[in-house]
């Protein structure tokens, strides 16, 4: 069981670590959310003009519309999700010099993903209420 946890604890690890010695890859954390949420935000203006549903609660509950979804909200934040993984990938070799894609995965989902839902229906419901 350890050994499925171990990505995990090494990318929290990673995460919560102060030292943060390249400082100039550690700001990451807070360039790629802000480029998510600037896309998101985008996005979720536009649900909001159109009368769309929220973006996440759609692809739960809307499968005929899935895939057009997916393909719209892939092409906002593919690119930071695609840097995010690189510039993880960057940062590991640097300072693990090792290279663990899952937890680049997971790093990217973190930056890129999260914000991006989190912003998009934020926007979204704001919008609508006024």
């Amino acid at each position: 069981m350890h050994e499925l946890l171990e990505p995990f604890i090494r990318t929290w690890a990673d995460i919560t670590d102060g030292s943060h010695r390249h400082v100039p890859l550690a700001f990451r954390f807070i360039l790629q959310p802000c480029v998510a949420a600037y896309f998101a935000w985008r996005a979720g203006r536009q649900d909001a003009r159109e009368g769309r549903p929220l973006y996440f609660w759609g692809l739960l509950t809307d499968p005929a519309h899935r895939p057009d979804a997916l393909r719209e909200g892939w092409k906002d934040i593919g690119k930071v999700f695609v840097l995010a993984f690189v510039m993880d990938c960057i940062y590991q070799f640097i300072e693990l010099r090792w290279i663990y894609v899952g937890e680049a995965l997971m790093i990217a989902a973190l930056l890129a993903v999260v914000p991006y839902l989190l912003v998009r229906a934020l926007t979204h419901r704001v919008l609508r209420s006024t």
